[in-house]
Parts: C-alpha cells; structure tokens; sequence
C-alpha cells in the first residue's frame, strides 16, 4: 500500500528549491509550504538548523523522514510515490540520458555557475575575483553550448518523450543564469527551450515569490 503523503517543503523563493515544488506540483501531491529566510547565510533560524544542519534550502519533511537536496528529493519522491511518468524507467529506451541530465543540471553545471554568481553578484565588490569571473563565464559557455549540442538539439524534451525530473533540474540552472543576467548568450535552442517549459503552469507556482 502508497503510503498517504505528509509532505512539507522548506523553500526560499529563486532557490534549488523551486525544483521540489515544481515537481510537487506537477506530481499533484499535497504538501505544506514553509517558507526559510534566505536574505542573509546560513538560511533560516537556529531552528531551521534542527530540519537541516547546514541552513540550506531545500530540505522535505514527510512525517518523520527529513530528505536533503534538490535532487536526492525529487528521486525521493518518484520513489517514494511513483511511478510517474515524471521518471524514465529502468526499462525505458533513453533510462540512462534521463538520469545523466537529471544529475548534470546539478552536478554537472554547479561549479562553473555557482562561481559566476560569487563572482559577478555575491560576494561584495572588493572580494570579487575578475579573473576567476572569466573563468567562470568560459567554463558556463562551454557547458551551455554541450547542452545544446548534445542535450536538446531539436528536441521537444531533454530525455524520452515527454516532460521529466530531468527537465525540472536543467531548467533550473538555466532559471539561476537568466537570474544573474549569464543567459543571454546561449544557444537559441536553449531559449527557445526555456520558454517552452516555463509556460507550464506548474513553473509559474513554482518560481513564483510567495
């Protein structure tokens, strides 16, 4: 028997969070949305240090169970309350593309990008390395153009035939490059597909500042 979903998300709006809550959404599970304050590091109160020692954002409580980062929690949820169409299956065709863009919109993109955003808008102006920024904007080119080349293409969707947790990882790092104004030099194919899937009305709940 599925066991009955008691779901809370600790969120910060514009955060890995936004993943959680998209997927949450598009899964259709019911859950409690509890805001963490990120004005200022670590995230939250010493409080929100008992749900996740380190103050980041995300974590998910369901009942008892705490489950940490983005993506660990989404495979948590497809897990936990799958199937859904939202995964690729192991007896899937494109099962290992899926769980490759899954990760690498984390994991893949995560250094490049995170150092563009210490560098050109996080940190304060006088610990800001120029050089480290240019690295930085090369390495995040460079990992835009592989994802345009050999992830969308001219496809509808990152992995398989269908909307999945692959394209709510991806589109994420991209939502976090338009953010600190590093996306307006990709590939017209990764526009064209970051409109596409941000029109879904999932992502308009997801993304939104409340």
């Amino acid at each position: 028997m599925t066991r009955k979903p008691d779901l809370t998300l600790f969120h910060a709006p514009q955060t890995r969070s936004i993943r959680v809550r998209w997927l949450l959404e598009e899964m259709q599970l019911p859950y409690q949305l509890h805001t963490v304050q990120f004005a200022t590091r670590p995230a939250g109160d010493e409080s929100y240090a008992l749900i996740h020692p380190l103050r980041k954002v995300p974590a998910l409580k369901d009942g008892d169970e705490t489950v940490l980062d983005s993506i660990a929690i989404m495979q948590y949820l497809l897990g936990r309350y799958g199937p859904s169409p939202l995964e690729i299956a192991s007896d899937e065709a494109e099962f290992g593309r899926y769980l490759h863009w899954l990760n690498f919109g984390e994991s893949g993109m995560t250094m490049a990008v995170s150092l563009l955003l210490a560098h050109t808008q996080l940190l304060p102006e006088d610990k800001r390395d120029p050089n480290l920024a240019a690295w930085a904007r090369q390495e995040t080119g460079k990992l835009l153009g592989f994802a345009s080349e050999h992830g969308i293409g001219d496809r509808e969707f990152i992995a398989g035939d269908r909307f999945t947790a692959a394209d709510i990882s991806m589109i994420y790092m991209f939502y976090l490059l338009k953010l600190i104004r590093q996306f307006g030099d990709a590939p017209d194919n990764l526009k064209t597909y970051f409109d596409r899937m941000t029109a879904r009305e999932s992502w308009v709940i997801a993304s939104s500042r409340d």
